[in-house]
């Protein structure tokens, strides 16, 4: 026997019931359902399923879908096993009416969505992105839409909306805000609002709000405040995302900026 390798966690993402990560050699699935789409990608090795009756796989750059209350199963295409990382979805994500293409077609080549859904993963794992992962999974359900179900037709991108979006994240940016209640609150898709903010503003809001944090921790920093209570009082989920997000934007890590009190010029790099 093999050693079996799962973890799985439910984010704090609208709309992700789980995520799980496994490395599989002997074991296979028996026949089974989920209430929740399974998107799933293959890292290394290939995956053999009946879905519906029907005998798929599953490997290197496909995406594959599969509905709720469809029966599958699944087993190593190999002997070699294969690693997998799967996001369910709740049914809210995706409409019911992509099921049954879904059933006759699970797998679509589509590098750029395998792309988003491998970044939208990093999201997961790293606590305090979750505004970065709900906007990417908004632009991953229009794709999958258009891959599966007739795509949705494209609204015209508001610079007003993408302003109205930008004054929100301005007044939450400690406490943040999902895009589902910015969409509820400014009665717009999610993806819609995505997509105006980045064609109006140049990047995406998460990126946005990042970068309003780190502005005011660079403030906070200068007045002496120590980086795990700036951290705290910004925004950022714990001193370590504070200093991952700083060192990005400003090029020294936190403490090495606030210790120079202000003095111009005498900034060290990073090493």
């Amino acid at each position: 026997m093999h050693m079996e390798l799962v973890t799985a966690w439910r984010p704090r993402v609208p709309g992700i019931a789980e995520v799980f990560h496994a490395h599989f050699v002997d074991h296979a699935y028996p026949p089974h359902v989920h209430d929740a789409w399974t998107l799933l990608i293959v890292d290394e090795g290939a995956i053999r399923f009946d879905l519906d009756r029907h005998h798929r796989g599953a490997a290197g750059a496909s995406v594959t879908l599969l509905p709720p209350n469809v029966a599958h199963d699944g087993r190593a295409a190999t002997g070699d096993g294969f690693r997998k990382r799967v996001l369910y979805l709740d049914t809210s994500v995706l409409d019911a009416g992509l099921a049954g293409a879904a059933v006759d077609r699970p797998g679509v080549d589509d590098p750029l969505l395998r792309q988003r859904i491998h970044q939208l993963h990093l999201a997961l794992d790293r606590p305090g992105d979750e505004l970065e992962a709900e906007s990417r999974l908004a632009l991953i359900r229009d794709r999958l839409r258009g891959h599966f179900g007739r795509p949705a037709a494209p609204a015209a991108l508001s610079t007003g909306l993408a302003g109205q979006l930008r004054d929100l994240l301005d007044v939450r940016t400690r406490e943040g805000i999902t895009l589902q209640e910015a969409g509820a609150l400014l009665q717009c898709h999610p993806g819609h609002l995505v997509r105006s903010f980045t064609a109006t503003f140049g990047l995406p809001p998460h990126r946005y709000l990042v970068g309003r944090r780190v502005e005011q921790a660079r403030r906070l920093l200068l007045d002496g405040r120590r980086p795990a209570d700036v951290a705290a009082e910004v925004g950022f989920h714990d001193q370590s995302h504070l200093h991952r997000h700083f060192v990005r934007h400003v090029g020294v890590t936190p403490a090495r900026y606030s210790a120079q009190g202000g003095v111009p010029n005498t900034l060290p790099s990073a090493r």
